[in-house]
């Protein structure tokens, strides 16, 4: 079982998500996709317990948001995700659906701008594991 408890209802919904991509995600998902961000890959309508990110990046614990003008009415509701997904360890970064249309060079600058910083701020498996003695004294026997 996924640490964020993924139940098929939501992988159905996300596949379904995936398949009916707005213009503004289909546009984004063309420079997130493959690697393209700082050899970064991004998942895109991923669920995540009770909700579905339109964009994660799984080693960079980062999740980017679209949101379109109905999002103006639930600001609460965003604002209760933000902090269930923040509260899992998560980084939310959000967008409205007009910049990525009318000023896409500058979202995707921002993106670049929290991707480093996710880099900066995330430690690598070799850095984790910084505290291992470099030669001998394991109990694996060649």
């Amino acid at each position: 079982m996924s640490r964020f408890n993924r139940n098929p209802l939501k992988t159905k919904r996300a596949r379904r998500l995936r398949a009916e991509a707005t213009d503004v995600e289909r546009k984004l998902w063309s420079r997130l996709r493959g690697a393209q961000m700082e050899g970064f890959s991004f998942r895109r309508q991923h669920p995540i317990g009770p909700f579905i990110a339109d964009f994660y990046c799984a080693p960079l614990r980062l999740i980017i948001e679209l949101d379109g003008c109905q999002h103006a009415n639930h600001r609460g509701y965003d604002a209760a995700r933000t902090k269930f997904l923040e509260g899992k360890g998560l980084h939310v970064i959000r967008f409205w659906n007009y910049d990525v249309m009318e000023n896409f060079d500058g979202v995707l600058a921002a993106i670049h701008r929290e991707v480093l910083r996710a880099i900066r701020s995330t430690p690598t498996r070799s850095a984790a594991r910084s505290d291992l003695p470099l030669t001998g004294g394991g109990a694996c026997e060649h």
